[in-house]
């Protein structure tokens, strides 16, 4: 590959030539979700940003040459609150809502992290870091609670770049007697009757948010690594503390050499909150006609996301939705006629993305090739984007409002289990019921099994 890869740093402020610490073993953490509530579609953003950077380090080093974790968070205050007002269990909560966001991730085109690790399956890791800490001079105990010793960091604030008095004031500091300093923040803090907890040196308790990330990416991938990544609303206070745990544990100058972070998006023009009305989260987008009056595909919405450079703000619109579905049917059309195969990749498009993730870019080189009718390497360059992976004719029934794919799918089940029961006459009525939903079958024999295999198109 000839392309440099360039990224972002939000550590230096700068655009620097990507040079792992290790080539045969890349390290990418990003901040997953805290598992209280669906995850809303500004939460969708880092989701697809990170995916397309964790498919472009594959494609340079190699697939078995890069480790990407993302972790879940299931223990926090927000979860304690949500499962005590919906009168469940904590573990029910959590589970369920994972299940909906692994679903919601899938139905993105997001390939799996290599490790999803959970906040409650670390904690020994947990305590041995705050041990360490303590045992540094950077932290202490304090009734019942460790907090991190701020003033013990003298750059401290070095990645957010913010005055005291800015800190102090995105950090809602607490005000506690047993605090030394104002901006110290809990690592360990004690449970409640009823509250999940675990038997520490300090007593039963819990840890602090910040904590959680630290430990997780310190085991599945090391002391320093590569990437860590996230939305920009993470810079302060949970990027800055984590490096504050990490650095002081370990004893390095950094924790990741490289900060990305993508930025904020906002919905037809306004700041999304449940006040205005405009709270959309990405199961209603892809499952609910609550947006625009209908669901849409997740392949539309990763389209839509992907049009927007990752550190520009973005304005979520039911029109970007639109213009973006209208892009795929083009594509998808243009594959169906040509009959595509995966050709190689141009390398205009390659280096639009390690032009520091230039998705805009990239997608105009995607459209140069469908002008140019070159399908094949259209097909190879849009796979790199999460893009593309449907078979062209299930494209075109999952976006037409008159072909229910699930009722598809079913009845060619039945007429195929009536051919195998040799109930021609089942199997013949169900193939008319077919063609009179405007589905064309396509039967054939599998090669290997000898079994008859059906494949169907719209029209």
């Amino acid at each position: 590959m000839s392309a440099v890869l360039k990224l972002y740093n939000t550590l230096t402020r700068e655009r620097e030539v990507f040079a792992p610490i290790d080539s045969s073993r890349v390290r990418l953490y990003v901040c997953g979700p805290t598992v209280y509530d669906f995850a809303h579609i500004g939460n969708a953003r880092p989701l697809i940003v990170f995916d397309v950077l964790y498919r472009l380090l594959r494609e340079i080093y190699g697939w078995k040459h890069v480790k990407y974790v993302r972790n879940i968070t299931d223990v926090d205050d927000k979860i304690n609150a949500r499962a005590a007002e919906r009168g469940v269990s904590i573990r029910e909560l959590t589970e369920g809502t994972n299940a909906i966001f692994q679903q919601d991730v899938s139905d993105l085109n997001c390939l799996p992290p290599d490790v999803q690790p959970r906040a409650t399956e670390h904690i020994a890791e947990m305590i041995a870091l705050v041990e360490k800490l303590i045992a540094a001079g950077h932290a202490y105990a304090a009734d019942g609670h460790v907090l991190f010793d701020v003033p013990s960091m003298p750059d401290y604030g070095r990645l957010s770049r913010r005055s005291l008095d800015d800190m102090i004031a995105g950090a809602r500091v607490d005000v506690a007697p047993y605090k030394r300093g104002e901006m110290d923040f809990v690592l360990w803090k004690p449970s409640k009757e009823g509250e999940p907890g675990w038997d520490s040196p300090w007593g039963f308790g819990r840890p602090g948010w910040h904590l959680e990330c630290s430990a997780m990416s310190h085991k599945h991938l090391g002391e320093v690594f590569d990437i860590h990544g996230g939305g920009i609303d993470l810079v302060f206070p949970h990027h800055e503390n984590e490096i504050a745990q990490t650095r002081c544990a370990f004893g390095h100058d950094v924790m990741a050499n490289v900060w990305m972070h993508n930025g904020f998006l906002q919905v037809e023009g306004e700041k999304m909150s449940k006040s205005l009305g405009n709270f959309i989260t990405i199961h209603e987008l892809l499952h609910e006609e609550k947006f625009g009056g209908r669901a849409w595909k997740g392949e539309v919405l990763r389209l839509a996301m992907l049009r927007s450079a990752y550190r520009q703000p973005i304005d979520w619109t039911v029109k970007a939705l639109e213009e973006a579905e209208k892009v795929l049917q083009r594509w998808y059309a243009l594959l169906r006629e040509r009959k595509a195969k995966p050709g190689v990749l141009p390398a205009p498009f390659l280096e639009a993305l390690c032009d520091d993730l230039n998705t805009p870019k990239a997608i105009a080189e995607l459209h140069a090739l469908a002008g140019a009718g070159e399908a094949d390497q259209l097909l190879r360059a849009a796979n790199l984007l999460g893009l593309l992976h449907d078979d062209p004719a299930v494209w075109d029934a999952k976006t037409s409002a008159d072909i229910d794919v699930a009722a598809v799918e079913k009845l060619i089940a039945e007429r195929l289990a009536a051919r195998r029961a040799k109930n021609f006459a089942e199997s013949d009525r169900l193939r008319d019921v077919l063609v009179g939903m405007g589905v064309k079958l396509m039967d054939a024999k599998n090669k290997q099994t000898g079994e008859l295999e059906t494949s169907w198109e719209v029209g």
